[in-house]
């Protein structure tokens, strides 16, 4: 089984990094990344993707990377379940990074 993924893109707003109760260091990275083809009006469309960074990645990113850098993640997707006060089930998935490469800076 493989659970991997690889986004190149740029990095859209700072990550603040926060502790968990237990003293673990979490941080969110917003990023930007190009789709490779154009739509129907012949411009490139981004997505956006919000990739978890823990521990030693979220200390070493935030000390490295400022808004407008290029960055590549390598790292997994994780699922979710939520429950809600009400009973409702939903799923979220999100991007758990293992290693941040910095690739360019902004200037």
């Amino acid at each position: 089984m493989l659970n991997q993924i690889v986004l190149v893109g740029r990095v859209i707003a700072l990550p603040e990094i926060r502790e968990t109760p237990s003293g673990a260091k979490v941080a969110t990275l917003q990023l930007e990344v190009d789709r490779n083809f154009r739509n129907s009006h012949g411009e490139y469309e981004k997505d956006w993707f919000n990739i978890t960074l823990w521990r030693g990645v979220a200390e070493t990113t935030i000390s490295v990377c400022e808004v407008g850098s290029l960055v590549g993640i390598k790292g997994r997707i994780q699922a979710n379940t939520f429950e809600t006060k009400e009973q409702k089930q939903f799923h979220t998935c999100e991007v758990i990074a293992e290693k941040v490469s910095f690739l360019q800076t902004k200037s």
